[in-house]
């Protein structure tokens, strides 16, 4: 099971995971059980209201469903809450919760964001 944080879901849906490692391509490569917190959803449909995404989370997600095989995870929202209390190392409510969500399951989360990738150590960019 790999987690995609919001900017990698964005990249593989314009083509462009350029930026990913290797070793990030090879895993996403082999993995086929992709998901993504539902708050990666609703922040790619808040970057889409403030123009910073021609596209809507709505079509970003059915895209991606449809070429990857990406799921929205559907772990019950009070567990990843009581995870996310527990990430003390960030103030932004997106990173905290879609990081909860990942470590409620040990899995990878592959991302670009320096601060994740220093705060959970199965982060990968």
């Amino acid at each position: 099971m790999i987690y995609l944080d919001t900017h990698i879901a964005v990249r593989l849906y314009e083509g462009d995971p350029s930026d990913l490692t290797p070793a990030a391509r090879n895993k996403l490569g082999r993995d086929d059980d992709l998901r993504i917190s539902p708050f990666v959803q609703l922040e790619m449909e808040y970057l889409h209201e403030i123009k910073r995404l021609r596209a809507s989370a709505t079509r970003i997600v059915s895209a991606l469903e449809v070429e990857i095989g990406l799921r929205v995870c559907d772990t019950a929202f009070p567990l990843v809450v009581r995870q996310a209390l527990e990430e003390y190392w960030t103030r932004d409510p997106f990173d905290r919760v879609i990081v909860a969500q990942a470590r409620l399951h040990q899995a990878a989360l592959i991302t670009l964001d320096r601060h994740i990738l220093g705060h959970y150590s199965h982060a990968l960019s």
